[in-house]
């Protein structure tokens, strides 16, 4: 019996129809196209079997999949090794096309590559596109050609790109295309891909909460941030829809958008940042990495109520505030003189929003090993971060409920642990 020719889309870090790139052009192509997601055992095997990001993705399938229906399609779902699912699928299918959006993350890219081996292989034509972000790679570069490393000048390029196209093009109309192949799929529970309900959830994104964005920003206990890094880490929205939106409205929002690029560009172009500083002179640094007193920042109880309240809003809600982040990330590093990386990989297995670009690159900010970082000598103080930014105690009496009671002692002096982490650094810097 004949096969159909079809076309595949692979869903990734784009879990939406409307303006998806790749999806769009897959649409355009000669054949029907079948929606694919694989969840990837590489990924899930390390994770915990409630992760909250797991029940969030299955959840943004389900409504990708219900729409399809509403067309007489569906999505098709599968779990394994991507190399081997492929080989099945091209087994099943007479399959022409995959379109895909790229990820420039390196496991990703590595994965990609082979992927895009094997189907060329096969005689399919592999397509990939730039989705996740508006500027990608080498886009954005000084004038030798090289890339940024420091922020503002990468900022003021990107804007003046930027500003000759906008508003970037949004590609819709994808969830009423006729070009989707007819399919019953089945879709699977999350059980049956072997995870379970957490009780931690994704809130919606809120642009609302964002109208006075550069005046509430710094301030935990002002509900006033939008929720939208997780959406714009898996794809449930398209990162076009909203710098628009931000062109527009908030420069300072748009800022943050153009620093999750900067990020990004930085990990593509020097993916060792990974697993080293940034800065190879901050490689002789003595880290004393002393296990009891990580277990004590991550539960929350390090004595300091800015802190805690931080970490005991990360293990319960898999989000914590931005200057919270800030305040926690330099203390381990600075009070605490632990590397960067225990911290990175702690925030990796917690953060509903993770993407490995902006948490190791803001990771290194706060340690001082990255590029553009903070100063060594910057040492936040959580005392004074705490009357600036949360002075009546509202967010830590939200997160710490036995603050009212006396609350212990601070595990560290600050003035003693800033005094030695300034001395620690500046020791350890090579010459």
């Amino acid at each position: 019996m004949t096969k159909q020719k079809v076309s595949f889309f692979w869903f990734r870090r784009d879990l939406r129809l409307e303006d998806n790139i790749g999806l769009f052009h897959a649409l355009e192509s000669e054949y029907p196209v079948i929606p694919l997601f694989i969840y990837d055992d590489a990924i899930l095997e390390n994770l915990p079997k409630n992760d909250a990001r797991v029940g969030f993705i299955h959840q943004s399938l389900f409504n990708i999949n219900d729409q399809l229906k509403q067309i007489g399609s569906s999505l098709l779902v599968k779990k394994g090794e991507t190399a081997t699912v492929f080989k099945v699928l091209s087994q099943e299918f007479d399959i022409k096309e995959v379109f895909f959006n790229k990820d420039y993350e390196q496991y990703a890219i590595a994965r990609d590559y082979k992927i895009c081996e094997f189907l060329q292989s096969e005689n399919i034509v592999c397509f990939s596109f730039k989705d996740q972000v508006i500027f990608e790679e080498k886009e954005i570069t000084k004038a030798d050609g090289l890339p940024y490393t420091i922020y503002t000048p990468f900022k003021n390029k990107w804007l003046e790109k930027y500003n000759t196209m906008a508003p970037v093009r949004e590609y819709i109309g994808a969830s009423t295309s006729s070009s989707f192949y007819n399919s019953t799929f089945v879709f699977p529970s999350l059980g049956e891909i072997g995870f379970e309900e957490s009780t931690i959830k994704v809130q919606p994104y809120n642009l609302k909460q964002i109208a006075n964005y550069e005046e509430k920003r710094d301030f935990p206990a002002v509900d006033a941030t939008s929720y939208l890094s997780p959406h714009l880490r898996f794809g449930t929205v398209s990162v076009r829809k909203m710098v628009n939106w931000a062109a527009n409205t908030n420069a300072v929002f748009l800022s943050e958008l153009i620093w999750r690029e900067f990020f990004m560009q930085i990990l593509f172009n020097f993916p060792r940042e990974v697993t080293h500083n940034f800065k190879p002179a901050y490689d002789g640094i003595q880290w004393l990495n002393n296990e009891a007193d990580f277990k004590r920042w991550c539960s929350g109880t390090t004595g300091y109520p800015m802190v805690d309240a931080g970490m005991r809003q990360l293990n319960e809600t898999g989000y914590m505030h931005n200057r919270v982040r800030m305040v926690v990330a330099s203390f381990l590093c600075k009070h605490l003189l632990i590397n960067w990386q225990w911290g990175e990989a702690y925030f990796a297995e917690k953060l509903l929003d993770y993407e490995m670009a902006s948490n190791v690159g803001n990771w290194q900010w706060a340690a001082g090993t990255g590029c553009d970082a903070a100063p060594y000598f910057r040492v936040f103080n959580p005392e004074i971060q705490l009357k600036k930014f949360d002075e009546k105690g509202i967010y830590i009496r939200k997160w710490i409920p036995e603050f009212e009671l006396g609350y212990g002692k601070p595990m560290v002096d600050h003035a003693f642990a800033r005094d030695r982490a300034i001395a620690t650094y500046k020791a350890g810097i090579l010459k």
